[in-house]
């Protein structure tokens, strides 16, 4: 966005705070604190902003996102997040219900809770139970209409967070869970603390608690050793698990990671190949899954004009993310009716692959 340009040019609105990077055990209000990570790559980052800090706004002003932690404390191989994020370190509950007062204030109707592992929240401050806490409070705060989790972690979701979600009326029934992989051999190369047997136990108990939700995943193919063998597992976990959003990734050999000690050995054709075979699975899954829509009523948040066309309007569900998800299209009405942010019961008439098209209906 051009003001994300402008910030990482140097140019930033008044009032806008100064973005720095900041050694460890160093003063954050102090300039000689600053330090360029490329140049230190032993110094790990302990900063993480908070209620008081300023914020302008890079997204639309109906929908924020609120970064309730920062770091990660797993070492998957592929990642290098942890080398420069730092420990996983929990803000406060206090500074993020202040911050989502705020902003509510300011005219925000969806809250995107995000971290490198929004799940393990509190944990770190030895506070049992801490994320589903988080939730009901802010499911208390007016002017809020959705909230939402993503990048959640499978070893680290519990009952207490399930149960918010499926008691607090604002929270979304949405689950953004990067699975990674499904074969046991990928999964342990990849250093990921699960197997193709716990993750159907654990999205099996995710649908029993949380009924009709809504589930998001991703994936890594070509990583180091992949067979056939492994994709045509994958490609069998997600026929069997039915994810309403899916994306694929090729993998690629990053510097610093434990991964790089591996030999990148699958192609880069192969990669691109096997990727498309899990898009295209996805594709017709849920090519059939939203044309079973048509006919359904359903209330959607308002995004602004289509790109495709000026009478067309772009509407999200409460189980579509922006940016990242599908979108509802809303057609058969007069867009200058209505604005970002406007809630819309509508009925959807129609399916294009992912997206769905919908008009209003009093």
């Amino acid at each position: 966005m051009p003001e994300i340009v402008k910030a990482i040019g140097g140019i930033s609105p008044a009032g806008a705070a100064p973005l720095h990077f900041f050694r460890g055990g160093a003063n954050p209000e102090s300039p000689a604190s600053t330090v360029n990570i490329a140049q230190a790559p032993s110094a790990l980052p302990t900063y993480i902003y908070d209620a008081d800090t300023p914020r302008v706004f890079a997204t639309p002003r109906h929908y924020a996102y609120v970064k309730v932690a920062e770091g990660c404390d797993y070492a998957c191989s592929f990642c290098i997040i942890p080398t420069l994020r730092g420990a996983y370190r929990s803000r406060p509950s206090a500074s993020i219900v202040a911050e989502a007062r705020a902003l509510a204030g300011r005219g925000v109707k969806e809250l995107l809770l995000i971290s490198q592992d929004t799940t393990f929240y509190g944990i770190d401050r030895h506070e049992r139970g801490a994320l589903g806490r988080l939730l009901r409070e802010l499911n208390a705060i007016e002017g809020l209409e959705w909230i939402r989790l993503l990048y959640l972690y499978p070893t680290t979701i519990d009952d207490a967070m399930l149960d918010a979600m499926a008691e607090c009326d604002k929270v979304c029934k949405y689950i953004d869970l990067p699975l990674q992989h499904a074969s046991n051999p990928v999964l342990k190369r990849m250093k990921r603390p699960g197997t193709r047997g716990k993750y159907d136990a654990l999205l099996s108990r995710i649908r029993t608690r949380v009924p009709e939700v809504s589930l998001r995943t991703t994936f890594i193919v070509g990583f180091p050793g992949e067979t056939e063998d492994d994709i045509n597992e994958l490609s069998s976990f997600v026929s069997d698990h039915a994810f309403d959003h899916v994306g694929v990734f090729t993998y690629s050999h990053e510097e610093g990671t434990s991964a790089f000690d591996l030999s990148d050995n699958v192609p880069a054709g192969v990669k691109t190949r096997r990727r498309n075979r899990v898009m295209r699975l996805q594709k017709r899954l849920v090519r059939a899954r939203q044309r079973s829509r048509i006919g359904q009523h359903a209330r959607v948040i308002v995004d602004g004009p289509s790109s495709d066309h000026e009478l067309v309007l772009r509407a999200r569900l409460s189980t579509q993310a922006p940016d990242i998800d599908a979108s509802v299209y809303l057609a058969e009405c007069d867009p200058s009716a209505y604005r970002g942010g406007d809630f819309v019961h509508v009925e959807i008439i129609g399916a294009r692959d992912y997206d769905l098209v919908a008009r209003p209906v009093a």
